[in-house]
């Protein structure tokens, strides 16, 4: 029996896919998975039952990943699964920094009583007209799940689409529409697009990438969108660029003191990712992750350690390595199992960054005196009996 803890509410439609093997447990100490969605963890002090940590979303800057990954934590993420949500409310920042809808609406309702309204609105109609995106430049700053399904849809839109990605995967390269141009030099997007929209993760490298200097490459009527995190873009910057005129509109997912209320700025309240569908999407996909992992082994979409996949195991034992990513490792650990006579059938081997993860399958079952001798092993954070 399993037992996990939902750090936030889930939606039943993930939790669900737990079968009988799984009990939900209010004490957190207590559980060997952990669902979460934005609660932040950095300052939990982690039991020694935790074996795993599933984000209902993409972003994991609420979670310590290093802590977790030295104490052989696995953290899953939920790459995609909200990914049209966010890319849906894009295009409508996009329309709405194009023509200004909330203006109209406005006006409405601040002249429901005139009995004459639908003759006067036509009156003052010109004052919120906007323009159409068809024909407009689009840039697309990141092309993982969500930046590819916006350039996508945008050509479908008609507009002219330039990708910048210098990290793009295979994957998300085969996806892409052929029309959308892909540009080496972010730079050429800031000096060349009239819509700019970032969708890269926040890592030190990415804080405040929209800067003041990128700001002052943009045309003055351009527009920047941030449905990503709010740390992507220098927003004292812009808000400065936009009270000046040197940039049209700043739409932000991000509310915040800075933003809310300032010229220029069109914010919603982290509305994103935040449809029935996504969230629906995101537990049943953080389930599903980490079901494979404490059943199996096998890490999928983890933010900390390496993609690795043995489906399931059909010899008498399996066991999950956590260990630093150093020499000799494997070596200690086949000779271990060769000192007590056992044989290994199947293994393998995968490292990301300072850490890696080994799983071997063996054809006797695994003891405490074998976890033993390998947790004992220098460099090794933890030894996990799967079956």
């Amino acid at each position: 029996m399993f037992k996990y803890n939902c750090l936030n509410p889930i939606s039943t439609y993930g939790l669900k896919e737990f079968d009988d093997n799984y009990e939900k447990v209010e004490e957190v100490n207590d559980a060997e998975g952990i669902l979460v969605r934005s609660a932040v963890m950095h300052e939990m002090e982690f039991s020694d039952n935790l074996l795993c940590v599933a984000r209902a979303g993409a972003g994991v800057n609420n979670i310590p990943l290093d802590k977790c990954a030295e104490k052989g934590i696995v953290v899953f993420n939920t790459p995609g699964a909200n990914a049209n949500g966010v890319k849906e409310l894009v295009f409508a920042g996009m329309l709405y920094a194009a023509r200004d809808i909330v203006g109209g609406i406005e006006w409405c309702l601040d002249n429901q009583d005139d009995v004459n309204i639908a003759k006067t609105a036509e009156k003052q109609k010109k004052n919120y007209a906007g323009t159409e995106i068809k024909g407009k430049k689009l840039g697309v700053i990141g092309l993982g799940a969500i930046g590819a399904l916006v350039a996508n849809a945008a050509i479908h839109m008609g507009m002219e689409v330039y990708g910048y990605d210098p990290y793009i995967s295979i994957n998300a390269a085969w996806s892409l529409n052929r029309q959308v141009k892909h540009i080496t030099d972010v730079n050429d997007i800031y000096r060349e697009c009239d819509y700019i929209t970032i969708h890269v993760p926040l890592l030190d490298s990415t804080k405040k990438m929209i800067s003041a200097e990128a700001i002052s490459l943009m045309k003055p009527t351009a527009v920047v969108l941030n449905f990503a995190r709010d740390l992507l873009v220098d927003e004292e910057a812009m808000v400065d660029a936009l009270s000046k005129g040197k940039v049209g509109k700043y739409v932000s997912d991000f509310p915040n003191t800075t933003t809310v209320g300032a010229k220029g700025c069109i914010v919603t309240p982290h509305l994103g990712a935040s449809t029935e569908e996504s969230e629906d999407n995101c537990a049943k996909m953080a389930v599903l992750e980490m079901r494979d992992y404490l059943e199996n082994g096998n890490i999928k979409n983890s933010v900390n350690y390496p993609a690795v996949d043995m489906g399931v195991c059909h010899q008498a034992g399996r066991i999950a390595i956590f260990h630093k990513n150093i020499a000799n490792m494997i070596t200690q650990f086949t000779a271990n199992f060769g000192d007590l006579g056992i044989n290994i059938t199947d293994m393998m081997n995968k490292s990301r960054g300072d850490v890696a993860y080994t799983m071997m399958d063996v054809e006797e079952e695994v003891t405490d005196a074998i976890i033993n001798k390998l947790s004992s092993i220098e460099g090794v954070f933890r030894v996990r009996k799967v079956k």
